[in-house]
């Protein structure tokens, strides 16, 4: 199906063994519709002058694209990080079924 509804897909990295906490507490809020955990990711990045490497989690997040603001705020305020990664990536095409779910269990886009 195509996206005309405005599905989608959002990465976040959460520190090794928060993943599951984090991912719960979205789908709880309605924010998202599913949160997959991925476990034993091995991240580089910089941060404060030299590069780091972690042990992480990566959720990969499916929800509305009117959602993404409330997501965002929201996962800053829950998320142990200074400055979480998160990245939304739109959803080409999505299956009917799976869209149609989606949208009834995330909340409602206003206006």
């Amino acid at each position: 199906m195509s996206n005309d509804k405005g599905l989608v897909v959002v990465f976040a990295t959460t520190p090794k063994g928060k993943g599951k906490e984090i991912a719960s507490k979205i789908v709880e809020s309605k924010l998202a519709a599913c949160v997959n955990v991925v476990s034993n990711i091995t991240s580089f990045y910089w941060w404060q002058g030299k590069v780091v490497e972690d042990q992480e989690e990566l959720l990969i997040i499916k929800t509305k694209s009117c959602l993404v603001d409330q997501l965002k705020e929201y996962v800053k305020k829950i998320h142990p990080y200074t400055v979480p990664e998160i990245v939304v990536i739109g959803a080409i095409d999505v299956l009917r079924d799976y869209h149609e779910w989606a949208v009834q269990e995330t909340l409602p886009c206003e206006g």
